[in-house]
């Protein structure tokens, strides 16, 4: 072999050996690889992997429905659709669609790919001339501009909302567009059929579904429960191949209110008729069962429309039966004249000598319209006597008279729960005036809420017992306080029917068919330095006398016009709720058997 042989054999040689070292050194290099992968680093391919084939699906759950006490729906969830776009996804589709119609004008595609402006443009004149887009905004009452910003503000962004909530009807419309990067989200709707009637009450939701007030916020994390999730591994084409993990879902409860719809429906029918009428800034009542301390009725005026927010204003969405406070006025005279009764100061059938009309206590004046002189406990509550109640503060203890308005709820909340209730104002740690006292025992020196006199009135139903008020259904009588005896209750009781007989406060406020006792309040409302020229006009009360069941609070804020008094203003809308509240419970008429029971008793 030449020497030009040996120099090809060897070039040869060099060269399969070269290739054989390269070979060994690649394989080298994936082993070292993928045990530096498999064991030293092994998260890092995990994390990898798991982003190619682990999905999580949510497992959603219904918010919880809320009723009323006879299982009337009250707030439910409905379906509904949001719209929501892929801006980076729409943005490579309409680029593909741009080249395509260069392709098939016969233009540079390529060319075109490669100038930014000139795609920019031509997915713009597209994007402009295209008819969908317009179907689009007008199907969502939105403006084509509007979308475009949307859509364009950040294309690199994965998710953006169109439209929040829309009909099944819309967003079948949408689908049927078939518009690139447009997407449907299934979602929940709160729905409140009985509208401004239980507005205050339920509060509503946001867009998102969490509560914002009212029993929507109170309870909260039981009406939401919790999503369930499902950790599962896909393979190339989709399919479900491995369940990793799964989380059950968290059933929201349902919440059933003491609320009957039928009378909430009447006292706010009633109300808003009040408040109209005598041309009120506004209104509110409550209707409670003295044998529980549930809330069957709670309203107020004006009142808003929970399923369109766009006329909600913030003075509309208030719950003034909780959060409003006023002094009550002569509501809480028969509290006083019980105060006497339950000292031993007085007996029920004593009587007090008001003469002359007034009088002086501290440098301030007590006074009547004119002097009733010796009046009986009956007649003081029936004229609603100021000289009556303040001689009798003047035979108690400061400490017992104060101590006992604290005793009955004054100066806390009544127990609902409700968001933003109201303690109300009472101050019993202070010093207190003889003055002081005498105007606490015909209702001033004390705020309160409407709740607040609605449940002192309850006691009053309950015979002395003083139990929280809840809104709740409550299947046994909750364990209440017993704050007065059986006997002083009564007695006070049927003094507070003479209120609707001739020559009382509320002669022309009748209840058909059941007897009543109630106490009419007007009161001036304060301001700073004094009090103005405005007055809140209650009627509150409890029927049917001979084994009382309901006591209804009515409360009318600044009523227009001469007419202000609480017997007026408030008074019919008192015996409307009342009335008719007591034959929905299929309460039996007791006035015409006392009636009944008269004639016979004159016969014989």
């Amino acid at each position: 072999m030449n020497n030009r042989g040996k120099i090809v054999t060897s070039l040869i040689t060099w060269r399969f050996a070269l290739v054989c070292c390269l070979l060994v050194l690649v394989f080298i290099t994936l082993v070292a690889r993928a045990a530096y992968l498999q064991v030293i680093e092994p998260d890092k391919a995990r994390e990898e992997n798991a982003k190619r084939t682990v999905r999580v699906e949510k497992l959603k759950v219904q918010r919880g429905m809320i009723f009323d006490r006879n299982g009337k729906e009250l707030a439910v969830s409905v379906p509904v659709v949001s719209v929501y776009a892929d801006p980076l996804a729409l943005d490579k589709s309409i680029a593909k669609k741009v080249l395509k119609t260069a392709r098939k004008n016969g233009e540079d595609h390529k060319a075109l790919a490669d100038n930014e402006q000139e795609m920019a443009r031509r997915k713009q004149q597209w994007y402009e001339n295209e008819l969908r887009w317009r179907e689009l905004a007008d199907v969502l009452q939105i403006k084509n501009s509007d979308v475009d910003t949307r859509l364009r503000n950040d294309p690199s962004r994965r998710f953006v909302y169109l439209k929040r909530q829309v009909t099944p009807a819309v967003a079948n419309y949408i689908r049927q567009l078939g518009l690139p990067g447009i997407h449907l989200l299934d979602e929940s709707k709160r729905f409140y059929p009985s509208g401004e009637v239980t507005a205050h009450i339920l509060g509503f939701t946001d867009i998102d579904g969490k509560g914002i007030e009212g029993v929507e916020r109170l309870f909260e994390t039981a009406l939401t429960g919790a999503e369930g999730k499902r950790t599962i591994r896909k393979d190339a084409q989709g399919r479900e191949v491995q369940v990793l993990s799964e989380e059950q879902r968290v059933e929201p409860e349902n919440i059933e209110l003491s609320i009957d719809l039928r009378i909430q429906a009447i006292a706010y029918r009633a109300l808003k008729s009040a408040v109209l009428s005598y041309k009120a800034t506004s209104g509110s009542a409550m209707v409670v069962d003295v044998k529980t301390g549930e809330v069957l009725a709670m309203v107020n005026s004006p009142s808003f429309n929970p399923n369109d927010m766009s006329d909600a204003a913030p003075y509309k969405r208030r719950n003034r039966a909780i959060t409003d406070l006023f002094e009550p006025g002569s509501t809480l005279k028969p509290l006083a004249v019980l105060a006497g009764l339950d000292y031993g100061a007085i007996e029920a059938q004593d009587t007090v000598d008001t003469y002359p009309g007034w009088m002086r206590l501290g440098g301030s004046l007590v006074q009547d319209t004119r002097n009733n002189g010796e009046m009986t406990l009956r007649e003081i509550l029936k004229i609603s006597s100021n000289m009556g109640v303040a001689k009798i503060s003047q035979m108690l203890p400061k400490d017992y008279m104060v101590g006992l308005y604290q005793k009955v709820g004054f100066g806390e909340d009544t127990g609902t729960m409700m968001v933003g209730e109201s303690s109300g104002l009472f101050y019993p740690n202070r010093r207190w005036s003889d003055f002081e006292i005498a105007t606490l025992a015909y209702g001033y020196a004390v705020s309160a809420s409407t709740a607040q006199i609605a449940r002192l009135y309850s006691l009053f139903g309950s015979g002395g017992v003083l139990r929280p008020l809840t809104i709740l259904k409550q299947t046994s009588p909750p364990e209440g306080e017993r704050v007065f005896a059986e006997e002083d209750v009564r007695a006070v009781v049927e003094m507070m029917e003479s209120v609707f007989e001739r020559g009382g406060t509320a002669e022309s406020v009748k209840v058909d068919g059941y007897r009543a006792a109630g106490k009419t309040g007007t009161s001036k409302k304060a301001i700073a330095g004094g009090y103005g020229d405005e007055y809140v006009g209650y009627f509150a009360g409890i029927a049917p006398v001979s084994d009382p069941r309901l006591a209804v609070v009515v409360m009318v804020n600044e009523p227009g016009g001469d007419v202000y008094y609480g017997g007026h203003t408030s008074g019919p809308a008192f015996a409307e709720i009342m009335s008719n509240a007591l034959r929905i419970l299929n309460v039996a008429p007791d006035k015409e058997r006392v009636a009944y029971i008269s004639e016979l008793g004159n016969e014989s």
